[in-house]
């Protein structure tokens, strides 16, 4: 096959719907929630996955560009001889689609093709919603686009919430072990939890990009720093990933990072530092991250203590007793 140049940000762009258009159909349907085997970093791959993965490749070889991929099931994919690789999770938000909600959506980043590609190679950012089919897309440098269900231009909208006790989030909390994670978060969801409101929609980009929708004012997901700081709960995360541990891998966070700090939101791991040099190829336990993202700096900072004292009860709880 004779493999030609394309323009890259289109590709993603097109991939993304071409995937949306594959397993729109499956939303809902109990035949998604089949379980087809398990991928690389330990999670179970549902029907759903499977459908999307297999669309991925085939979709990529018939383009003909020279270009690789990089997905948790198939692990490093190229097509010819690539300059840029796609990092893609085609249905991240497995749970939401399997069940017909609305929380899921195709992401795909772009990045230079280097030995070692980091976070901070990421160039352009597409993520779709598969439900609605609306589209946020960003280019490093260059802002975000938004364009809704029914195709016009909306805006970015940041909360200018500053109140933890009006905070309006999302958590981070599939494969998370519950006691350990309320042990660190639980002061924040009681604080939260009338004036303001926690949920869990099963899927790091769709909860993101509510921020730059201002439906939601953050995203919190510390599972890595738990076990960073308190490692003897290592085993409490396995225990519950029956045997993997299972917390967001660069594929999760890629697209989404830039897209939100395009769009004027903060975005950085758990304890609100850059994840610029963390390395996007992989998806075992070393290469998973933490994650806080907020409409704005001051909210940030207030979550980041507030995660802070969190560690701090996890490791008086838990440090010595296991």
């Amino acid at each position: 096959m004779t493999r030609a140049s394309i323009n890259i940000q289109d590709l993603a762009i097109n991939l993304s719907a071409a995937i949306r258009d594959e397993i729109l159909p499956q939303l809902g349907r109990a035949q998604a929630r089949a379980h087809a085997g398990t991928a690389v970093g330990g999670d179970v791959t549902f029907a759903i996955d499977e459908l999307a993965e297999d669309f991925l490749v085939c979709y990529l070889e018939e383009q003909g560009a020279n270009v690789a991929m990089y997905s948790e099931d198939r692990g490093l994919v190229r097509f010819g001889q690539p300059e840029h690789i796609l990092i893609v999770d085609p249905v991240d938000g497995t749970r939401p689609a399997a069940a017909g909600l609305e929380g899921a959506m195709v992401s795909i980043a772009v990045a230079e093709l280097k030995s070692e590609p980091a976070m901070a190679d990421v160039v352009f950012g597409c993520l779709r919603e598969v439900k609605s089919g609306a589209l946020f897309t960003a280019a490093r440098g260059g802002g975000v686009s938004i364009t809704d269900a029914d195709g016009e231009s909306a805006p970015v909208v940041l909360s200018e919430n500053t109140d933890l006790a009006r905070l309006f989030w999302t958590i981070g909390f599939r494969g998370r072990p519950a006691r350990a994670l309320v042990e660190v978060l639980g002061d924040l969801v009681d604080f939260s939890s009338v004036d303001g409101a926690v949920f869990d929609l099963g899927s790091a980009t769709f909860s993101i990009t509510r921020i730059l929708t201002g439906q939601l004012d953050a995203y919190i997901d510390i599972g890595p720093r738990m076990i960073e700081e308190v490692p003897e709960v290592r085993g409490l995360f396995e225990e519950v990933g029956k045997g993997a541990i299972l917390n967001n891998s660069p594929h999760d966070l890629a697209a989404a990072g830039l897209i939100a700090r395009e769009g004027g939101a903060f975005f950085a791991d758990g304890r609100g530092l850059p994840l610029d040099g963390r390395l996007l190829l992989g998806s075992a336990a070393e290469y998973q991250m933490s994650c806080i993202a907020a409409a704005n700096p001051e909210l940030a900072a207030q979550i980041v203590a507030a995660v802070d004292a969190g560690i701090g009860k996890l490791k008086a709880k838990f440090g010595k007793a296991l």
